[in-house]
């Protein structure tokens, strides 16, 4: 039998519920109910042949207290005229949420919304459209809002995440929150309180004028000419690391910078005269863009030979366009065959700041022309062959 029983239009319900619609008609102008459900009854052969299945059907749907019926007039041909149901209406919430068993849950998201109401109305439109996660989230709603309510009185306040002092919330509190509280803050804060150009999870704090722990960067000194460290041995190459700011406000005279992902490698690069070593960043060099003194530099790149290693240092291109790509070429690839080894997630993408060979190269890796995935990690490639690519470079 096809025909519409109590089990169906329940879940006809529970769709509207678990899109989010009978929540969202709490907080929408526009009424929800009365709510017409669909309903598939019985053909007029069915009638006629069945009716006994037909009288049990209805007696289910006459059943639920929850539903009025309209009901249309049939004639049978051996016991007259009889009535069957027509239509199923549903006409106020407290029915829809008894038949599905959501009592409990829409009396809580009403609390949300007088919570809500009452502190931040400006976030009632995102309760309206997000309602399931709302209720989500209802353990921490107060604490959320109280969150929304301090950077409303103290926008861009300049502070790390430990200094704001609220009950029950701590800075890891607002970070697991991060997502949910960037939406409630660009609806409830002003405009001016908001860095538009910052976006994504990772820029929260520098889009709510937060203060960030600073990116860190490392490099080792080259020539044992450079006393970068008073007091320092003489002749001593340091590894030193320093924030961001600290390392945009070097004046040093370099002349090249070598860029190098492994760290191996950053710790073994060979001697050269008025240069340092950056341990790399793979991808992502805001932090290094601020030291404008780059610019001045002649730049190498090492990386590996795979469609990644190419794809970061067209990154790094995008913030100092005179990169140098160093051990980065066809020859050192081929001179390493018994090394190679494999690559995962290959980058498809063009990459549009490639010279002629190094695209060539790219293009060859991500086509698989040489061997499938084909990978050279810089670890790999000889000692002896980088001091002569270096050595030629410093010469």
């Amino acid at each position: 039998m096809t025909w519409t029983g109590q089990a169906e239009l329940r879940v006809q319900l529970r769709r509207l519920w678990d899109r989010g619609v009978l929540l969202h008609s709490l907080l929408d102008e526009e009424q929800l109910f009365p709510l017409r459900l669909a309903l598939v009854g019985p053909t007029s052969t069915e009638l006629a042949d069945r009716f006994e299945a037909v009288r049990g059907w209805i007696a289910e749907l006459t059943a639920l207290r929850q539903v009025r019926i309209e009901w249309r007039a049939v004639k049978h041909r051996v016991l007259g005229s009889q009535r069957v149901p027509q239509s199923v209406w549903v006409d106020d919430m407290d029915s829809a949420l008894t038949l599905i068993g959501k009592r409990a849950e829409a009396a809580r998201f009403r609390q949300l919304i007088d919570s809500t109401r009452s502190h931040q109305p400006a976030l009632l439109d995102w309760l309206a459209k997000r309602p399931l996660a709302a209720l989500e989230l209802e353990g921490e709603w107060e604490r959320l809002l109280a969150v929304v309510g301090w950077l409303h009185q103290r926008p861009r306040p300049g502070i790390y995440l430990r200094q704001i002092d609220l009950p029950g919330v701590h800075s890891k509190f607002i970070e697991s929150h991060r997502g949910v509280l960037a939406e409630w803050l660009d609806r409830a804060l002003p405009a001016d309180a908001i860095d538009a150009a910052q976006a994504g999870a990772a820029r929260f704090n520098a889009r709510y004028g937060l203060l960030d722990k600073s990116e860190r960067i490392r490099f080792r000194v080259l020539d044992p000419a450079l006393n970068l460290l008073p007091g320092a041995p003489a002749g001593s190459l340091p590894d030193i690391t320093l924030d961001a700011d600290s390392f945009a406000a070097l004046d040093l005279p370099l002349a090249r910078v070598f860029i190098t992902e492994n760290e191996t490698n950053f710790l073994a690069f060979p001697l050269v005269a008025r240069s340092i070593v950056l341990f790399g960043a793979g991808y992502g060099w805001n932090a290094h863009a601020r030291a404008r003194w780059l610019d001045r530099c002649t730049i190498h790149y090492w990386g590996d030979i795979d469609t990644h290693g190419f794809a970061i240092l067209d990154q790094l291109r995008s913030r100092f366009a005179h990169v140098r790509s160093l051990l980065m070429d066809r020859s050192t690839l081929m001179a390493h065959e018994a090394l190679w080894g494999e690559e995962k997630n290959q980058v498809l993408h063009d990459l549009p700041r490639l010279d002629a060979a190094e695209r060539a190269l790219f293009d060859d890796l991500r086509d698989n022309r040489i061997a499938l995935a084909l990978r050279l990690e810089q670890e790999r490639i000889g000692f002896g062959w980088v001091k002569q690519a270096v050595h030629k470079i410093a010469s």
